[in-house]
């Protein structure tokens, strides 16, 4: 039988570390629509009670571990190891006036994970069990597919994931929209026509710009989803794609929503057609499960943007659940 944590299972210890990993890209480096990266930084936390320790994670600058060091940790110490959403309230409360979106968020998150592995630890349970479980699968994407990767190392790579099984696969678009064609083309041969092909701008493109691209992805590769295809601030551009586009072409948005007030704009600016949450900044799993039920109540489809060591555990709660990313972006 689990052992059930009482209250005298306070939360004894908690350390952070910031490790900085380079990228694999050509020449080390990976781009999307808009940026370019040669590293990626993750944050990891520990939360000790009671003999067990959970993980949690975010990524981002440096700077989230010492805002985690210095203001979460010490409001977390010395209280129940066992109420990851109570916490994670307080956490919000605390972390208010420093400014809750991004650095206070992304350290919220990793709080939040790394409670949420605790207490499924001290009840010795799989995290998927104490949430709980509604069913026991959720689809998955294959995501990747940098704007810098020559076409043979890009169809290779989306085409590696369909051989696993994986029916969706995501590349990076609209760096340069000029050499899209050719990229799409070979991705297209590469996975075949079952294979359902997902597009990412990241918010490179104006209006007018993505929704020509929008008609052409779709009428020519069968493209069946278009992400952040103009900036996910620009609300209203993502309502005009959403509704002029094709029928068939999903308009997704929400990697970069830090608050619930983030995701409901979306949503009541009929911005997207798939919400997506990324449980490493939107504020843990506590806050992706009200995510996830504001997609519900709205019939939206929900995706999970990176992590899906966490997310697919709370995916699994959700019906139905959409697709969170089996690879990192």
């Amino acid at each position: 039988m689990a052992r059930v944590p009482g209250p005298d299972r306070p939360i004894d210890a908690v350390d952070v570390h910031a490790f900085t990993l380079p990228t694999d890209g050509p020449d080390g480096a990976e781009q999307d629509g808009t940026l370019e990266w040669d590293s990626t930084t993750m944050i990891l936390v520990r939360v000790h009670a009671g003999g067990r320790t959970g993980l949690g994670y975010t990524y981002g600058d440096v700077s989230v571990a010492a805002f985690l060091s210095g203001t979460v940790a010490p409001l977390l110490r010395g209280r129940s190891a066992v109420a990851p959403p109570a916490l994670q309230e307080l956490t919000g409360r605390r972390i208010r006036n420093a400014g809750r979106p991004g650095v206070g968020a992304m350290a919220a998150s990793a709080a939040d994970i790394a409670l949420w592995d605790l207490k499924a630890r001290l009840l010795d349970l799989p995290l998927v069990h104490v949430l709980p479980a509604h069913h026991d699968r959720v689809p998955v994407y294959g995501s990747g597919g940098f704007t810098n990767y020559p076409l043979d190392r890009l169809a290779g790579q989306l085409a590696g994931w369909t051989e696993q099984g994986i029916g969706r696969v995501k590349l990076k678009t609209s760096r340069d929209p000029r050499r899209d064609p050719e990229r799409l083309t070979a991705v297209r041969a590469a996975v075949g026509d079952a294979t359902e092909i997902l597009t990412d701008a990241n918010g490179a493109l104006g209006r007018k710009e993505a929704l020509y691209w929008a008609h052409r992805f779709h009428d020519e590769w069968d493209v069946r989803w278009f992400e952040e295809p103009v900036s996910s601030a620009d609300i209203e551009g993502l309502r005009m794609l959403s509704e002029r586009g094709p029928a068939r072409l999903e308009i997704a948005a929400g990697e970069y929503a830090y608050t619930t007030r983030d995701f409901l704009n979306l949503v009541a600016g009929g911005a997207v057609d798939c919400l997506q949450a990324d449980v490493t900044r939107c504020g843990g799993i506590s806050a992706l499960l009200e995510v996830a039920g504001l997609a519900s109540a709205h019939h939206l489809d929900l995706s999970a943007h990176c992590a899906p060591a966490v997310s697919a555990h709370a995916f699994c709660k959700r019906a139905p659940a959409a697709a969170p990313g089996v690879l990192h972006d």
